[in-house]
């Protein structure tokens, strides 16, 4: 196109190209080349040798020398090419910092549902009224699930002492508990024969229905203990709920049934508790490490557990 059928084209005053020939041009610019740039930009090669005569006629000044099989910069194309790069750049930064800053915060989190429905859950509006943007996702499971592949930034793991993983929260007590109306008839362990036992069936101990209660009966030398009748959950907090209303007495793991004890809906009427060694332990994926959230999140479950411990 000669230089002054592009002149004559050319727009007046100080209006932008459109943006989709400015791409056009930069990719070719740095590529030197019509065909690659549209391989870049998943166009055809016509498609982009149209686009940049285009921006030459807007802007009336050619950019490119087209020499056989090659291209060349004009002077001008030059000074375009610098002042382009440099805005798309600009651009896609501001672009990638809206987008994050727009970006859902969001924590993840999985334990066993006893630990989520009786400890977590009463104690989480603390959280989310002082982190009001951020959504907490909450996986009660009985299952270990693998963090990463899950994308969960942190877990409350239920195990033996000495595997935990992460900072500990808390040690597991365990104590028979029952209604305050019921703890009225039990003076001595052997008053428990004439009540209900209440219990939880876990995938790993299919043979002994009565896992939960075993370190308060081992402790208080009464593995032969037999009650009345036995009611058996699935979930912990079923068991729990059966215990408030009156139906038995279940073993109640401390500091998970704290405040049930503390408000009084639940009594220990033996008053003697047994270390089950076992506890709960904080552990954070890999990605919870670029996640201030779940950082913070962490360290409110830290807080809470020593608040508890405290009262």
């Amino acid at each position: 196109m000669p230089p002054e059928n592009a002149k004559a084209l050319g727009t007046v005053g100080g209006e932008l190209p459109p943006l989709e020939l400015l791409r056009s041009f930069e990719a070719a610019a740095r590529r030197l080349s019509f065909t690659l740039a549209a391989g870049e930009l998943h166009l055809t090669q016509s498609a982009v040798s149209r686009q940049i005569q285009q921006l030459e006629a807007s802007l009336g000044v050619l950019l490119f020398e087209r020499r056989h099989r090659a291209l060349a910069l004009t002077e001008a194309g030059g000074v375009m090419q610098r002042a382009v790069h440099d805005s798309l750049e600009r651009l896609r930064d501001a672009t990638a910092r809206v987008r994050a800053s727009s970006a859902p915060r969001q924590v993840a989190i999985t334990s066993t549902p006893g630990f989520a429905s009786l400890w977590l859950i009463p104690k989480l509006a603390r959280f989310t009224g002082s982190h009001p943007q951020v959504d907490v996702r909450v996986s009660a499971t009985l299952d270990v699930l693998d963090l990463e592949s899950s994308r969960i930034d942190l877990a409350v793991r239920f195990v033996p002492i000495g595997r935990g993983i992460g900072p500990a929260l808390f040690e597991e007590s365990v104590i028979p508990l029952c209604s305050p109306q019921l703890a009225a008839s039990l003076r001595t362990p052997a008053d428990f024969a004439n009540l209900t036992l209440l219990t939880v069936e876990y995938p790993d101990h299919s043979e002994a229905p009565t896992a939960d209660w075993e370190p308060w009966l081992k402790v208080m030398g009464l593995e032969d203990l037999r009650m009345k009748s036995t009611l058996r959950f699935t979930q912990y907090a079923d068991a729990v709920a059966a215990a408030v209303a009156g139906q038995g007495v279940v073993i109640g793991r401390l500091p998970l049934l704290g405040e049930l004890v503390q408000a009084g809906r639940l009594v220990a009427p033996l008053g003697e508790g047994a270390a089950s060694h076992r506890g709960y332990f904080i552990e954070a994926s890999r990605r919870a490490a670029g996640n201030r959230d779940a950082q913070e999140f962490a360290q409110w479950l830290r807080e809470e557990a020593e608040a508890a411990q405290r009262t």
